[in-house]
């Protein structure tokens, strides 16, 4: 039964994720997403799941990474200095194919920046933050109802195709109190991972049929034996020297993301049938800009707004019907521009692109966006 209720974005994320299945987290407190790691030590052990408070985020990433091998549903949450300590350990998430989510409530940096104030500095560091090449899948949302339905969905892409999961919060959103409607249980769909019926020893345990993405495994401790490692392996689990395991192994992980892109992308379109000046933007600011683009239009300015809610892989396949039409997209972000660079990627020099932005730990404000699309308007106009 559908129920409203008053809930902060950090408390969302949490009863998204117990939704969800999540049985188990790890963290350690830090602003602005202590909340999180409060709401978990209160709601766990009543679900009959666990909450560890770790003594560092490199600890916090490693409990989760061995929870999730024994079969639950794990998450983290943390903010910029935390997410920085965990790239290692999501990297080997990535290549072992172990599901997590970790969530990041952005704030003003670097180092220790202003831990109370917004921002959205950690995009680029989401796709590109672990080295080498990886599969990565990034979520942002923008209201806190959307925090519990989009933190449902990152368990949904978690296991459905065993990778770790970037939900990219904001301190705009993870702090915010708003009226969020709970959806009915039975409307929402809940993914588990694929399991194996293999017991004993498996040298097969990375085996991926054909038509599928993931491989079987079986949680420890439930009668597969096999091995899981950091570094490149072959079917058996075990690390090679073959190139062409190498090459196989790679091009699977990034092809499972790559190949699956219309189920794992989504994005919200406000007015763009018609626009001919789009204001792209993510998270929180949207809300800004959806004010401003009301505005512009009550002054008869054909404005438009592009909001990536997976923000990676960049939504640049629904951005391609607009830029014929696009006279002008204006990219707004509380960062010295990130998102930016991949809009700018997207359009091809086809359309103008221009930025605003800020980093000094205040708010993009509406009339400031309005502001923009006015000047945009002007130019276009002469």
């Amino acid at each position: 039964m559908k129920k409203n209720v008053l809930m902060q974005g950090n408390e969302a994320c949490v009863e998204g994720a117990l939704k969800a299945g999540m049985r188990f987290f790890a963290g350690y407190p830090i602003t602005p997403s202590t909340e999180i790691a409060e709401t978990c030590a209160v709601r766990l052990p009543r679900e009959r799941g666990v909450f560890i408070q770790m003594e560092d985020e490199i600890a916090s990433i490693a409990a989760v990474i061995g929870a999730s091998v024994a079969g639950k549903k794990a998450m983290t949450a943390t903010s910029g200095p935390g997410f920085s300590l965990m790239q290692e350990n999501i990297g080997y998430a990535a290549l072992a194919e172990i599901p997590c989510v970790i969530v990041n409530v952005q704030r003003c940096g670097p180092s220790t920046g202003m831990p109370t104030s917004p921002s959205q500095g950690d995009y680029m560091q989401s796709r590109w933050g672990t080295h080498g090449d990886h599969p990565v899948i990034a979520v942002s949302p923008s209201t806190v109802s959307e925090v519990y339905t989009e933190a449902v969905r990152c368990f949904n892409l978690s296991e459905k195709y065993r990778t770790p999961i970037i939900f990219l919060m904001d301190e705009i959103v993870g702090h915010m109190r708003e009226g969020v409607e709970i959806p009915d249980a039975e409307t929402l769909e809940i993914i588990n991972r694929p399991y194996s019926d293999v017991k004993g020893i498996s040298k097969t345990c990375y085996h991926v049929d054909e038509g599928e993405w993931v491989p079987r495994m079986l949680p420890f401790g439930e009668g597969q034996r096999y091995n899981i490692t950091g570094l490149l392996h072959d079917e058996s689990g075990f690390p090679t020297n073959d190139h062409a395991a190498a090459k196989k192994l790679m091009e699977r992980l990034m092809s499972k993301i790559s190949s699956n892109y219309e189920d794992i992308v989504r994005v919200e379109e406000l007015l763009m049938n018609d626009a001919e000046i789009s204001v792209i933007c993510y998270g929180g600011t949207a809300r800004a800009v959806k004010e401003a683009i009301f505005e512009a239009r009550k002054y008869g300015v054909k404005a438009g707004m592009f909001r990536p809610i997976t923000v990676w892989p960049f939504p640049e396949k629904e951005l391609y019907p607009h830029l014929s039409r696009l006279k002008h997209i204006i990219v707004a972000e509380h960062n010295n521009g990130q998102m930016l660079l991949e809009v700018q990627r997207a359009a091809e020099r086809s359309v103008t692109v221009s930025f605003i932005g800020k980093i000094d730990g205040t708010l993009i404000r509406p009339e400031e966006i309005l502001q923009k699309i006015n000047e945009v308007q002007h130019d276009k106009n002469q």
